[in-house]
């Protein structure tokens, strides 16, 4: 019994951190789209954007809060559920789609976070970027393909800006959003085959002593004697 309350408990945590995960994706997707309003990717005009949505959009500072303070809700919330789903591991395809889609998930929401360093075009992301965009780019083979795919092969400049607005607005948040909603509706689906099992464990159970109890109730009428015929 108790070992089916842990694996209950594991599995309604999942699922209860899976609506949060999603929760968190739409957020920070419709926080970045009314961001994305009045952002502009370039090299010169994109610092002085932050600004303004900071200091002049109605709401602004509290829009760039919601966008920021959800992304890093993503990567904890991610980072939270992977030993829980490692924990309560079943032998289901449903229970393996989850785990691999809330793996994958949280590697999106840390490129997620990785790839928006450098779109408020301040000293501490580009700094920070050009160092680490020089340490992938000195492995052999993939450094000049990544150079390509995020620099497009030039240096930290407005077409490098625009490379990483694209990837970050819209192909990592779609596959992250993508890759909530799958791991949530795996996560149901588990937890909905966990529940039939159970109740087709407990008619087996109830159809079992049932059995047994007609057996035991015919025995016990098949041993008792007839007074009247015994004397006679």
């Amino acid at each position: 019994m108790n070992t089916i309350q842990y694996k209950f408990l594991l599995q309604r945590a999942a699922t209860l951190l899976s609506v949060a995960i999603l929760t968190l994706a739409l957020v920070a997707a419709l926080s970045g789209l009314l961001v994305g309003f009045n952002y502009q990717p370039a090299a010169g005009k994109a610092y002085d954007s932050v600004q303004w949505i900071a200091t002049q959009l109605t709401s602004g500072r509290l829009i760039l809060g919601l966008h920021q303070w959800a992304g890093n809700g993503l990567i904890i919330a991610g980072l939270v559920q992977i030993p829980i789903l490692f924990l309560g591991r079943q032998a289901r395809r449903s229970w393996f789609t989850a785990w691999v889609s809330g793996f994958a998930l949280t590697a999106c929401a840390i490129a997620l976070g990785w790839t928006a360093m450098i779109l408020p075009w301040d000293q501490l992301g580009f700094w920070r970027l050009r160092v680490e965009l020089s340490t992938l780019g000195s492995l052999p083979i993939l450094g000049t393909l990544i150079n390509q795919v995020l620099l497009g092969g030039g240096g930290m400049d407005t077409r490098a800006l625009v490379h990483f607005y694209a990837i970050h607005s819209y192909i990592l948040s779609l596959v992250a959003i993508g890759l909530a909603l799958t791991h949530l509706i795996a996560l149901v689906v588990h937890e909905q085959q966990e529940r039939d099992a159970v109740l087709q464990q407990l008619e087996r159970l109830v159809d079992d002593a049932e059995v047994a109890t007609e057996a035991a109730t015919q025995a016990e009428s098949g041993s008792e004697v007839d007074p009247v015929t015994s004397q006679g």
